[in-house]
């Protein structure tokens, strides 16, 4: 054998590996406002991507939805729709398609900002239409995942396929696992610690507060909880309830920016994404929410019309589009924008096995993305 041919068969497995990664094409849209036909647009970004009927027919779907931090906190005044939350026009255009699609049930579902109460009351704090909503479709249900709040009997543990880097497994309301089809609805955002917030960081939220949250219980899970999750999560400070399985690495780096990427892909890898929508008509520039200081990694936060809609079947894929749309590399590394001091969590999802972050193995279908792009900050 020679040496060459020694090398090459030496790189077999690891071109295997990145063969083998998923990919699966990813729609765009310019879309100015929240005044279209958004039933007429979702229903040709499905179509792109295959049609919905043969995704969702007879299948209960569970939506995660975007609804980070509490109602009362806007940027400038704005609805919440129009900078950090998902889009209630959305939310009932995609909540008849299902319904016309053949869906058995549709869960939306949210862990609410330090509330183990009814989801319902806190969409309406919102200002959500929840009573159009509700009859939208032949049964709706709402959620609030924070805790088993009454609908559920008990938690269950969802396993990290590739092992982990921080838990091993996850505890979830049982909801997340009795379901068909999970549906991430994310804002084109970024994120203060992992650089951009999209369709797989969405799903952190998912985690209940009642095991992970701050006032957790040590041994049991805190069914009332009032808190968010930065001391076990973002710091690792503490363990969650003894319900959840320990860290894998107590001695690993108690920073969030090390420990946030990692996590974020730990939940999407345990509760699995099969739709990914990702919201950039009107959003905010510089972080997740109102409350980002001005010292942050962006140097601020700014509302933003990039004007664009991203619908996938694969949240990496999904997520990589978004990130470029964004005016990002998607294979950018630790130190460079929007990944200052943090890992990327693109390249963290596909060492995981979710998906590929190479753009060239993506197919974009309504629009290049040079022509769509909108520029967010690269740094303070």
């Amino acid at each position: 054998m020679t040496r060459r041919e020694l090398i090459a068969l030496g790189a077999l497995p690891l071109l295997a590996q990145e063969k083998t990664l998923p990919t699966a094409p990813v729609s765009v849209r310019k879309c100015e406002t929240y005044n279209e036909d958004f039933y007429a647009i979702f229903s040709s970004m499905f179509d792109e991507l295959g049609g919905l009927p043969k995704l969702v027919r007879n299948k209960t779907i569970t939506i995660k939805l975007n609804l980070t931090g509490s109602p009362g906190l806007r940027l400038d005044g704005k609805a919440l729709g129009l900078t950090h939350y998902t889009h209630p026009k959305h939310v009932l255009a995609l909540t008849a398609l299902l319904d016309r699609a053949g869906a058995k049930r549709i869960r939306f579902v949210e862990s609410a900002w330090a509330s183990a109460g009814p989801l319902v009351e806190y969409m309406l704090d919102s200002g959500w239409p929840v009573r159009q909503l509700a009859t939208a479709a032949k049964q709706v249900e709402f959620l609030n995942t924070n805790a088993l709040g009454g609908y559920s009997k008990k938690y269950v543990r969802l396993k990290v396929p590739h092992g982990g880097w921080i838990f091993p497994s996850y505890e979830f309301n049982s909801v997340y696992a009795e379901t068909d089809v999970m549906m991430s609805m994310a804002k084109l955002k970024n994120h203060d610690v992992c650089g951009v917030t999209l369709a797989m960081k969405n799903m952190f939220g998912c985690t209940p507060a009642s095991i992970y949250g701050n006032d957790s219980g040590v041994d049991d899970p805190n069914e009332s909880p009032t808190s968010g999750r930065d001391q076990i999560c973002h710091a690792g400070k503490r363990q969650p309830s003894k319900i959840a399985a320990p860290e894998l690495d107590p001695g690993s780096p108690r920073i969030s920016f090390h420990r946030m990427p990692r996590i974020s892909v730990e939940v999407a890898s345990a509760r699995p994404i099969d739709i990914s929508f990702i919201d950039g008509i009107e959003t905010m520039t510089g972080g997740e929410g109102p409350w980002i200081s001005p010292k942050g990694s962006f140097g601020g936060i700014a509302h933003a019309r990039p004007g664009l809609l991203i619908l996938g079947t694969n949240p990496v894929t999904t997520d990589t589009v978004g990130t470029a749309l964004m005016g990002y590399d998607p294979r950018a590394t630790k130190g460079t924008p929007p990944f200052h001091k943090c890992d990327n969590m693109l390249l963290l999802a596909e060492q995981a096995g979710l998906g590929t972050a190479d753009l060239k193995k993506i197919e974009v279908i309504g629009g290049k993305i040079a022509d769509l792009r909108y520029k967010f900050p690269m740094s303070a």
